[in-house]
């Protein structure tokens, strides 16, 4: 890795973290394009790099939430425990049956265009008509913990980027789901990074993460996520549940435009 790529990848975890970080998402998911089109990290190597940026970024957002005393409680501990397994399964997955570029993109698009629709639809209607919020059952949000990790161990985002929408979009305050989500994502990433570490000394091929770029993006991450923290009772909450879903949106978009050429 040469010096302008290290400070775009650090640049772009920074940029990427300081706005996500607010509502629980680390900023892998929108890291992984910039990787893959930008960067040039190829398939399945940009899934552990992404993981391996979210052990590196998440200290950041981690440290101001414990230092504000919102990482206790029930949430977390459902999330993580529902995630870690489900990470490892999706490593598994990704290497054995999808690593192949055309069903990587398809993936990201099956993904995101559907989460970042309803996410927008969701913050709309609720800015229109609040509804109380009901916290789904202890067991339900295992369960979605654990699918979300198969989705974030093939998709490398660890899952809290998936689980901090959905949850949020479900009517639980963003104050509660940021600091579980950003926890689950680190944890799961530490056991999904380690997996590919792993399988990569059995498997050909870019299994293993790009330390160097990935450590660059990371280093980015760590500061954009606890500024972001640090910004999070300032920030107006429907303009950054929008925001994420747009950005759903146009990632999702890309890759689907680049299957049908």
């Amino acid at each position: 890795m040469d010096w302008p790529t290290g400070l775009l990848g650090f640049a772009a975890g920074l940029l990427i973290s300081a706005a996500t970080a607010p509502v629980g998402v680390s900023g892998a998911v929108f890291l992984l394009p910039v990787q893959v089109s930008v960067l040039g990290v190829p398939s399945p190597a940009v899934t552990p790099t992404n993981l391996l940026y979210n052990v590196v970024a998440g200290p950041g957002a981690l440290l101001r939430h414990h230092r504000a005393g919102t990482l206790r409680g029930p949430l977390t501990r459902l999330l993580v425990l529902g995630t870690v397994p489900g990470v490892v399964v999706g490593a598994v997955i990704r290497v054995f049956a999808v690593p192949g570029p055309s069903v990587f993109r398809l993936l990201i698009a099956v993904l995101l265009l559907p989460l970042g629709g309803w996410l927008c639809l969701r913050t709309l209607r609720r800015a229109s008509r609040p509804a109380p919020a009901r916290d789904p059952s202890p067991r339900a949000v295992t369960r979605l913990a654990m699918a979300v990790g198969v989705a974030g161990g093939i998709y490398g985002i660890g899952g809290g980027s998936l689980l901090g929408p959905i949850l949020v979009g479900r009517g639980m305050p963003v104050a509660k789901v940021a600091p579980a989500a950003l926890a689950a994502t680190f944890v799961t990433s530490v056991v999904g990074a380690g997996t590919y570490a792993l399988l990569s000394l059995t498997t050909t091929g870019d299994i293993a993460p790009y330390w160097s770029l990935g450590l660059a993006c990371g280093l980015g991450g760590l500061c954009g996520g606890y500024l972001g923290a640090r910004l999070q009772p300032r920030l107006p909450e429907t303009a950054l549940r929008l925001l994420l879903g747009v950005l759903a949106l146009g990632v999702g978009g890309l890759y689907a435009v680049q299957l049908l050429r």
